[in-house]
């Protein structure tokens, strides 16, 4: 069975901007991070990102926002930093508080400033496989993953599990598209599927973004199968000092006795969103060169 070590994998990944990055002129890339409250997981993964940043020699600023502040005032912020040529990528973390409308945020973003990928355009060239556009951060993670462990894709049957619009939608149009680490026949199963097990079974690549501590069990799993664990649930744990540690969707210990190769969860799929969001600042900062 072979680890796919997304730690590693993206340390390598971050290497290779920061090389990029140092070869600029005196202008470096920037990106602006937004986050409303103090909710302890958007704390961590703005923090991660500032440090990838700052690694990097990427230009990262943080703007802060208390609960109470409103969409109005949250979009005025951000069509701001859509006229500011020195900002070149753009990124408001979720989740929003649920009196403003997270979408109508999103897409306040500027396309060319959207470094997540979620804008409409971006998901639109996605659809229509043009390379201008940026990719979300999590799905563009997932077929580097695969590319750099040289785990072929083409006429692969992937199963994803989830159809949000932050990773099953999106890593299911890079799957179908034509070109290297592509070219896969594809199922997406969610939470109306029915009988789930009989569809993942047939899988030679799962994709598992589902969000739910061990969902998938090793009956659900082909022998021989690549596993990509996209989730990350807190399950109790009083033997650790914070109380809980972190599982994907995936039972791991006993998938590990059945797969090809699977991410373990934390240390797979989630440091190569990070890696993947650096990256998406690199790449808008040279089309707005251009």
């Amino acid at each position: 069975m072979k680890l796919i070590d997304g730690k590693l994998i993206a340390a390598t990944i971050l290497e290779e901007i920061t090389e990029e990055v140092t070869q600029l002129g005196e202008e470096k890339p920037r990106v602006i991070f937004i986050r409303v409250g103090e909710d302890p997981a958007s704390v961590s993964y703005v923090r991660n990102k500032e440090r990838a940043a700052a690694m990097t020699g990427i230009r990262a600023d943080l703007r802060v926002f208390p609960e109470s502040v409103t969409e109005k005032e949250l979009v005025s912020e951000v069509e701001a930093l859509n006229q500011d040529s020195s900002v070149h990528g753009i990124l408001v973390q979720a989740p929003l508080p649920g009196h403003i409308d997270e979408a109508k945020v999103f897409r306040a973003v500027l396309p060319e400033k959207d470094v997540d990928g979620f804008h409409n355009v971006n998901i639109g060239k996605l659809c229509q496989e043009d390379p201008t556009g940026s990719v979300a951060c999590t799905p563009a993670g997932i077929i580097e993953l695969l590319k750099r462990s040289d785990i072929s894709v083409e006429g692969k049957h992937v199963v994803v599990l989830g159809r949000s619009l932050i990773v099953g939608k999106p890593v299911a149009l890079l799957f179908l598209q034509k070109g290297p680490f592509a070219n896969a026949t594809l199922t997406v199963c969610h939470s109306r599927t029915k009988d789930i097990a009989s569809i993942t079974r047939q899988a030679d690549i799962l994709v598992a973004a589902i969000g739910r501590a061990h969902f998938v069990t090793v009956d659900m799993l082909k022998p021989g199968s690549v596993v990509i664990d996209v989730g990350i649930n807190r399950i109790e744990d009083t033997s650790r000092k914070r109380g809980y540690r972190l599982v994907g969707d995936v039972d791991f210990e006993a998938a590990s006795e059945i797969v090809s190769a699977i991410t373990p969860v934390p240390g797979g799929v989630g440091p190569m969103t990070v890696a993947m969001l650096m990256q998406n600042t690199l790449q808008a900062f040279k089309a707005s060169k251009e």
